[in-house]
């Protein structure tokens, strides 16, 4: 016969209470580092300021998280700081998908209330290669563009030979350099980019 202590509950109801408060106090410090991000940016982020702003303790973090790079990866993962993601339409014509593509992104980062996170969020991907790989995913360079320059170029809509993963970093990367220099995107520069891709 198992004894129990008054008030203690069946047998797993403190592992059970445990891993409530658990998840609780870990979805707290990743809305907390979503908004600090936002509020910030990821160089004024501190790891003392996200425990105070969802009321752990430092030493809760760093318990799961060896920094605060690595806090930012996961707020990526579950979504809660992430741009929205980019995929581009599959119409069976790849220069009008790429244009469309391309636009919604030029527009996102021209965005003002975007602007300041999308910086700051290839400022963590330095640090972690695990948020530059997620980034680039939500900006479009994964697998989903990859799957459409490949239907292109097996529908002879790319030069011959024409390296896909390469093609698909060139295009993520130059949206990048453009968020970086905060210039202003012409209205014909995703058709001039789509032209010196397509044959």
């Amino acid at each position: 016969m198992v004894s129990r202590q008054p008030g203690s509950g069946p047998p797993g109801a403190s592992q059970r209470r445990q891993s409530a408060r658990s998840e609780a106090s870990r979805l707290a410090i990743l809305n907390a580092t979503a908004r600090l991000f936002a509020a910030n940016g990821y160089d004024h982020m501190t790891i003392e300021g996200i425990a105070a702003e969802a009321g752990v303790g430092k030493q809760t973090i760093y318990r799961w998280w060896g920094s605060k790079s690595a806090l930012v990866a996961e707020c990526l993962l579950e979504g809660v700081l992430a741009p929205a993601g980019f995929a581009p339409p599959d119409t069976g014509d790849i220069e009008a998908d790429l244009r469309t593509w391309l636009t919604e992104l030029f527009a996102f980062v021209a965005d003002a209330a975007n602007a300041s996170m999308t910086r700051s969020l290839f400022a963590a991907a330095v640090e972690n290669e695990d948020v530059g790989r997620l980034l680039g995913s939500s900006l479009g360079a994964g697998s989903v563009l990859h799957r459409r320059l490949e239907l292109a170029a097996a529908a002879g809509q790319l030069r011959p030979g024409a390296p896909v993963p390469e093609l698909a970093k060139a295009l993520v990367g130059f949206i990048v350099v453009h968020a970086l220099e905060r210039a202003e995107a012409p209205p014909d520069l995703p058709g001039r980019l789509v032209a010196a891709l397509l044959p």
